[in-house]
């Protein structure tokens, strides 16, 4: 790809309310040039929060859509896309009949993202479309990633991510929800207000801890506002609306139906549904913040994947910003269990150290080491559980997490190696480690055994070990170590945890103690 001049690029967004495409071309500066951008309402994501699936109708209507999309993108001869669909597809029992008929029908194969990977994409796009954004990650702001079928909320200080939280209420599913509530009082948007309180209130001490001066949204639903906002003249642009014209627009909007709205404001009705719901959650939470206005980047989840498909055909240096933000996140939840800091930060230094030192044995890149490191610091997370089995419930707590940028598979893969991390082999009779693929039960494998031998080497948890350095001899693999203190302990216990490792990297981890520091 490097050598391609000038690539033409699509990314697919089979949303929950609208399917959208962006055609870009990708300048040698790595800079993206939008050349198309087209979308189309879809019943997806009300028949999926109505009735759990979705009709086939929809489905064929689907068809017919991105089939016109894959014409488009024969005319500008695309040759690389990337398609993802989110909740309302995600979430419908009949997601992977729906997902296949749409690639038999029209050739594409659509990925199913969660909700971390959404917001990963976003924040992606958010960075060169946000003015002031680095000032912005010093000063503090919060992200309200306001999607159709759940809000993401994120807050940025002293230039990393404090806090992360998503709740499964979006404007649509707001609006599926309480549709019955609607047709029985004539103060409907009180009752949603209050239900949005309802669902949100355990997030208000975290924010207002926060002292939040910058507000940022996110998401579909706000391109529609924006408009409205520009159209109506109370911002210039759209890109930033003052809390007092939000209020104003708000206090406007809760007096009109959705039918009033589809006249007055001449939108579609799948935008018009949103507007009551939108504006009560982004109501709701600038006021628990010190911002005097809403930034809205004219970014999506379109922008998102171009731009994260120009960081790995270019290996940009703001993919490595974004591995500190996932990084950054990981400590986050791990805060949040009350984790042992000191022991999480050396079994991470340590596991790797090991990692880095025996590439050849176990042949595994980036992304894994990524893997095994956020393993590493959430290894005993589940101690906030219990104690005993605390490594099940460390496997429990990672799979069920939205962190950000990892899929759901690799989510069960860092859980799988947390679980394993102590004295439990894995087994095919474990469901989850069954399950996988058997690329991912080899990686699994390999990473438990690296993250075993770093965990044995603090289990006094008093990180007694400053430095191991790795050397090869025969079959066996010296692990020389340099201690500030008696490791007797970590002695024992690293002879107990090296079976794991010889099995899967064929060599014996032989531990060799040295008084004196290491060379480098």
């Amino acid at each position: 790809m490097k050598n391609q001049q000038h690539p033409v690029v699509a990314s697919i967004d089979v949303g929950t309310n609208f399917i959208r495409m962006m055609i870009a071309q990708i300048n040698p500066d790595q800079k993206i040039v939008p050349l198309e951008d087209l979308y189309k309402p879809t019943r997806i994501g009300r028949d999926t929060f109505s009735h759990g699936r979705i009709e086939v109708d929809s489905i064929y209507e689907t068809c017919e859509t991105l089939q016109g999309f894959v014409n488009t993108m024969k005319d500008y001869r695309v040759k690389h896309y990337c398609a993802v669909a989110t909740s309302g597809m995600r979430e419908a029992q009949n997601c992977e009949y729906a997902l296949e008929l749409i690639r038999l029908k029209t050739g594409l194969k659509i990925r199913q993202i969660n909700n971390a990977e959404e917001r990963f994409f976003l924040y992606k796009a958010l960075r060169n479309n946000l003015p002031d954004v680095q000032r912005m990650r010093q000063e503090g702001f919060i992200i309200v990633n306001l999607g159709m079928g759940g809000v993401e909320t994120s807050i940025y200080a002293q230039g990393s991510l404090k806090f992360t939280e998503y709740v499964m209420v979006g404007s649509l599913r707001l609006r599926e929800i309480l549709a019955d509530l609607e047709r029985l009082t004539l103060d409907f948007p009180s009752i949603m207000e209050e239900f949005v309180e309802s669902k949100f209130y355990l997030l208000n001490e975290n924010i207002k801890q926060h002292q939040v001066k910058n507000f940022v949204g996110l998401g579909g639903d706000l391109s529609t506002l924006s408009n409205l906002f520009r159209r109506k003249k109370l911002t210039p642009d759209g890109r930033f609306i003052e809390k007092r014209a939000l209020n104003k627009f708000y206090s406007e909007v809760r007096s009109k139906t959705t039918d009033e709205l589809i006249q007055e404001y001449r939108l579609h009705r799948n935008e018009a549904e949103i507007i009551l719901p939108s504006l009560s959650i982004l109501s709701y939470f600038i006021h628990l913040t010190e911002a005097g206005g809403i930034h809205l980047p004219p970014v999506s989840l379109r922008h998102g994947l171009l731009e994260d498909q120009v960081d790995e055909w270019y290996d940009t240096s703001r993919k490595h910003d974004f591995i500190n933000d996932i990084i950054s996140s990981v400590r986050f939840l791990g805060k949040k269990f009350h984790i042992d800091q000191p022991h999480s930060n050396q079994v991470e230094k340590l596991a790797l150290s090991i990692f880095d030192q025996t590439s050849r044995l176990h042949g595994l890149g980036g992304r894994e080491r990524l893997y095994l490191q956020v393993a590493a610091i959430l290894h005993d997370i589940g101690k906030y559980i219990n104690l005993t089995h605390h490594d099940l419930h460390s496997y429990e707590i990672i799979q069920n997490q939205d962190l950000m940028g990892f899929s759901t598979r690799e989510l069960n893969l860092m859980a799988n190696v947390s679980r394993y991390h102590s004295e439990q082999n894995p087994l095919m009779s474990h469901q989850s480690y069954h399950d996988m693929s058997e690329t991912d039960r080899i990686t699994v494998s390999k990473l438990a055994a690296v993250l075993r031998l770093a965990d044995a080497l603090d289990i006094s948890h008093q990180q007694k070990v400053e430095q191991v350095q790795v050397s090869f001899s025969g079959r066996e693999l010296h692990l020389k170590v340099r201690s500030r203190d008696a490791v007797l302990l970590e002695e024992w216990n690293f002879g107990n945890r090296t079976g794991l490792f010889e099995e899967v990297m064929g060599y014996k981890p032989m531990l060799k103690l040295k008084s004196k520091p290491l060379v480098k």
